[in-house]
Order: C-alpha cells, then sequence, then structure tokens
C-alpha cells in the first residue's frame, strides 16, 4: 500500500466562491471524485483502516503564487474525499481534516494527501 496518493489540484468550479452555472459544477465535482477515487483504489487503499477517527493530512501544491484560503481549499476537495472514502469503504464523517496549503507550487498544482490513525486518548 502506498502511504500517499497524490491528485490534482482541485478545478476553480469546484470554490465554494464559484458563481458557474450547477451542471457544470455538477460534472467538475463527479470528475473530482471519480479521479480521486480511482487514485486510492490504485494506491492500494482498500485496506483494513483503524477503528475510530482517521487524520487525513492535505497538503496543497498550487499552480502558481495566489494567496488561497485553507477553508476554501477544503470545501473544494469534498468530492475527491467523498470518492477516497468510497474507495477506503469508510465513512468520509471519520476523516479529521488538516489542510496545509505550502509555499512550494507545482506547475500544474497538486494535492498529496496521506491517512493515519488516531490514537485512543
Amino acid at each position: 500500500m502506498n502511504p500517499e496518493i497524490i491528485i490534482p489540484w482541485p478545478d476553480k468550479k469546484l470554490s465554494p466562491n464559484a458563481r458557474g452555472h450547477w451542471a457544470v459544477k455538477s460534472k467538475a465535482k463527479a470528475m473530482a471524485r471519480r479521479t480521486a477515487f480511482a487514485l486510492a483504489l490504485e494506491a492500494g487503499w482498500r485496506t483494513a483502516w483503524p477503528e475510530g477517527r482517521l487524520h487525513v493530512w492535505i497538503d496543497g501544491y498550487a499552480p502558481d503564487k495566489r494567496k488561497r484560503d485553507h477553508d476554501n481549499f477544503l470545501s473544494s476537495l469534498k468530492a475527491a474525499l467523498d470518492g477516497i472514502a468510497q474507495a477506503m469503504q469508510v465513512d468520509d464523517s471519520r476523516f479529521v481534516p488538516h489542510p496545509f496549503i505550502k509555499d512550494e507550487t507545482k506547475p500544474k498544482g497538486e494535492v498529496r494527501i496521506r491517512i493515519t490513525g488516531v490514537q485512543p486518548a
């Protein structure tokens, strides 16, 4: 199992601030979900995961130097995280997301995701 997957930078149509037509946003959501699902399966993430909450470490590498809001970044990834949860066969309510947009950029942008179990208190 690969401990990390790399998904594409979220489409700007997925931003909660986007004001496009609902059908265009729906297609972008479906594509993000399918892509993340396939990448999670390819990484071998359909495996037994620990019970309880799962930390989701989300490192974003934007395609340019523009400032971005972490809340909007996480919201833009909702469909992708749903696809990952589906591939893992877990309920995404178990996810504890930790989004972090790095200062470093990548030419097309990318998002690196790692998932770890939560230690009981």
